[in-house]
């Protein structure tokens, strides 16, 4: 492996015929570029699906009231179903095991004024949790406390562009609001991957907004975060037992859909996910084929090579070449040139993905990128398929006697 001799034949070899080095080094580098490219497109379009379910949390599950449709239980259909507190209470006691983050929503639109500017806005009655479940990121001061709902503070958290439309100059934080004539103090600004919309909301306690409308316990939405531990199908199964058990509550009919309304989350990750497996298992189809395709061609071109090599090899053998050494001499110089045409095949796909970059957003593919891992073993399974390709036909070669060698066109 380290005779100076050999290396130094090997690259005389190398010089001597570079076309038939050219052809040998292109498949692998090409099987490698084809493949780290695929594979960085197939994560950059995992990526942008992760993206699109990270506006909110990701294990949420949205709970609604509507009218109901059928009669049930002697009561008629058309009846308004609402959600109070006792009802929040009651949903996230059903399995605490399974609940994460959670919170009730009480929302209202109201008028908002601070100084001369003034405008409606949505604001939301909740609990310090609300900042987890809406994927809230604090620009300045603080969100909701435990303690601000358990004095009933008039404290308000408000989204980047309420900032913006209302308080023009300066830190809003420690600024009254007038919000629906009850003044409330700003104690933080939020943003919120949802965009503009998402960020001209205001957060208060529910506790006071609830106290601000007549003393009502009224609750609008309750959001219940799963436990992330849960499959997507124990958690599908968990909505489902939550829609039953607050149907029974309210007694709207079992097959009524419009009483009582469960958005779940785990639906669309299952589906998500359902649909990655299959993308992933394209990719890697077409991935894998294309490093057979390249284990292919090096081993035709090695076949070729050794053929076009049988004189040279007759020669060796005449003069005393013993057939292991000639072996050696082939085998090692397959796997110089797979080892180089490997590296050069990866540091072209490598550099494509960084130029691709998030020039391809608008099509899904979001941050295209492959693990080393990933790429270490393409290229070991490369070089190894490099070194059987010449192996198996030097070894052929190397049993052919000088005489019949010599004679060979």
């Amino acid at each position: 492996m380290f005779d100076l001799d050999r290396w130094q034949e090997i690259f005389s070899s190398i010089r001597s015929n570079v076309l038939r080095t050219v052809l040998s080094g292109f498949t692998v580098a090409l099987g490698l570029f084809i493949f780290i490219v695929l594979f960085g497109i197939g994560t950059g379009l995992q990526n942008a699906f992760t993206q699109g379910f990270a506006r909110d949390a990701q294990n949420l599950i949205s709970i609604v009231t509507g009218k109901t449709t059928i009669a049930y239980n002697g009561l008629q259909s058309d009846r308004q179903v609402t959600m109070n507190n006792a009802d929040y209470d009651f949903l996230v006691n059903i399995d605490k095991e399974k609940v994460g983050s959670s919170t009730p929503r009480y929302t209202s639109n109201l008028l908002v004024k601070y100084g001369k500017e003034s405008g409606n806005y949505q604001i939301n009655g909740a609990k310090p949790e609300e900042q987890v479940i809406e994927n809230r990121k604090i620009l300045e001061g603080r969100y909701l406390m435990p303690t601000d709902l358990e004095r009933k503070q008039n404290v308000a958290v408000i989204g980047r562009m309420v900032q913006r439309d209302l308080i023009k100059n300066g830190s809003p934080v420690g600024k009254e609001l007038n919000i629906n004539g009850t003044m409330f103090k700003v104690i933080g600004v939020f943003s919120d991957d949802g965009g503009d919309w998402d960020e001209r909301h205001i957060t208060v306690p529910i506790t006071t907004l609830q106290q601000m409308k007549k003393g009502s316990d009224t609750v609008s939405i309750n959001y219940i975060a799963y436990n992330d531990k849960l499959t997507p199908q124990e958690a599908i199964k968990y909505g489902d037992e939550l829609k039953e058990r607050l149907k029974s509550r309210k007694n709207v009919a079992p097959d009524d859909e419009n009483g009582v309304r469960v958005w779940n989350n785990a639906q669309n990750m299952n589906d998500t996910f359902a649909f990655m497996a299959v993308l992933t298992g394209i990719v890697g189809f077409i991935g894998l084929g294309t490093l057979a395709a390249g284990i292919i061609g090096i081993s035709n071109i090695m076949v070729y090579i050794v053929k076009e090599r049988t004189k040279e090899i007759g020669v060796r053998k005449a003069i005393g070449a013993k057939p292991r050494s000639i072996v050696a001499l082939i085998v090692q110089e397959s796997v110089v040139i797979t080892v180089i045409s490997g590296l050069i095949g990866v540091g072209l796909g490598v550099l494509a993905l960084y130029l691709i970059g998030n020039n391809l957003e608008e099509y899904f593919i979001k941050d295209p990128s492959v693990g080393w891992g990933h790429i270490f073993a393409a290229f070991v399974a490369l070089v190894l398929s490099g070194l059987i390709a010449g192996f198996v036909p030097a070894y052929r070669a190397s049993k052919i006697k000088p005489i019949e060698a010599l004679r060979t066109e």
